[in-house]
């Protein structure tokens, strides 16, 4: 691109100008969140951004910095892709509602939906199970809508009204629906069978010869599934399988599923949310096989959170979400892209 060619700098006047009535609909919704979190009695906290392990899923990636002491010694930290870690730590410590607008980072992220530093909004809330926070996020995200005024989400071509009564969907009847796999007939002690489950999805999508289940589920969760969810009202996909917990307990009445959901609007994942796993033998187990994939993949590993994993012992049964907050903002804005709706949007001109 010619120097006279490229665009002018995001905070030049007329950049800026136009953006400024999504900033404006964001500091909105700011307001308007914190007040709902305030009237339901939680504790807005504020935890660190440096970890000493930033997450432990296979795809996970984050950027990482090195800590000088004052005696020379050298220590690697990671940039935080969420605060659940530290979130967990104070529910073992005593505290039983909390919430945190946080700003974390990931590596490998970019589009039209991601950012490699973004805002989050996570929330937990101590001895309660987790059909309380699918109900907080229904009404967080109604929140959002009615601080701006917006009617419907739009995106790329499809709607959804955010203060209808939402669609509740088991991943199961999902991909039973729209995939025509019996998926939970591919689950067994915990596992994926894999083989079982290229065979169900035949050509409906390009299978490798080293995909696992995880990414055979993935591909048609992405291509068949997601396409379909958050059309004409909010979608809230629940009981993942249990190969997918991440970091969800298993649910008491059928072990094959967890207590994990997500909710889309206009086929867009908002949030993502488990009844709290508190096995620490179990976590570390799921942990461990995730950087088993991961240094198998990427050629690398990120290390256990040893403390995080004491504190997992130790706290109680809770529930959790964590949610997009720039892609709330996108959606109740009106907004087409999520760069639109940030401050300060990542430098991509070189």
């Amino acid at each position: 691109m010619a120097k006279e060619d490229k665009p002018s700098p995001w905070w030049s006047g007329d950049r800026h100008a136009d953006i400024r009535p999504f900033l404006a609909a964001r500091s909105a919704i700011t307001k308007a969140t914190r007040a709902w979190f305030d009237e339901q009695g939680f504790t807005e906290v504020e935890t660190s951004i440096l970890q000493v392990s930033p997450g432990n899923e296979t795809h996970l990636h984050a950027p990482r910095t090195e800590l000088v002491g004052a005696d020379g010694a050298r220590a690697t930290r990671y940039l935080r892709t969420s605060p659940e870690f530290a979130c967990k730590k104070l529910l073992a410590a005593g505290e039983t509602k909390i919430f945190e607008l946080a700003r974390v980072f990931r590596d490998r992220e970019r589009g039209h939906l991601h950012l490699p530093e973004f805002t989050m909004l996570e929330w937990y809330r101590a001895n309660t199970t987790y059909d309380a926070v699918m109900a907080d996020s229904v009404v967080i995200i109604a929140h959002a809508a009615q601080a701006t005024g917006i009617g419907r989400f739009s995106f790329r071509g499809r709607t959804a009204d955010p203060f209808a009564e939402p669609e509740l969907l088991t991943v199961a009847t999902a991909f039973e629906r729209f995939a025509g796999i019996d998926l939970l007939a591919t689950v067994a002690d915990g596992q994926g069978d894999r083989k079982s489950l290229a065979a169900a999805v035949g050509q409906q999508v390009r299978i490798t010869a080293d995909d696992t289940w995880s990414d055979i589920f993935s591909k048609v969760l992405v291509e068949h599934i997601e396409p379909n969810l958050g059309q004409g009202c909010l979608t809230l996909l629940f009981e993942y399988p249990v190969p997918e917990a991440a970091l969800a307990r298993a649910k008491p009445s059928d072990p094959r599923v967890a207590e994990r959901f997500e909710i889309y609007a206009c086929g867009v994942e908002l949030a993502n949310g488990f009844g709290e796993l508190t096995n620490a033998s179990e976590q570390r187990r799921r942990f461990t096989s995730a950087m088993d994939e991961k240094q198998r993949r990427y050629g690398e590993r990120y290390p256990l959170d040893e403390d995080f994993l004491a504190a997992v012992a130790r706290m109680p049964e809770a529930s959790g979400v964590a949610l997009g907050f720039d892609r709330l903002v996108m959606l109740a804005s009106g907004a087409s892209s999520i760069d639109q709706v940030v401050w300060t949007p990542p430098v991509t001109e070189t």
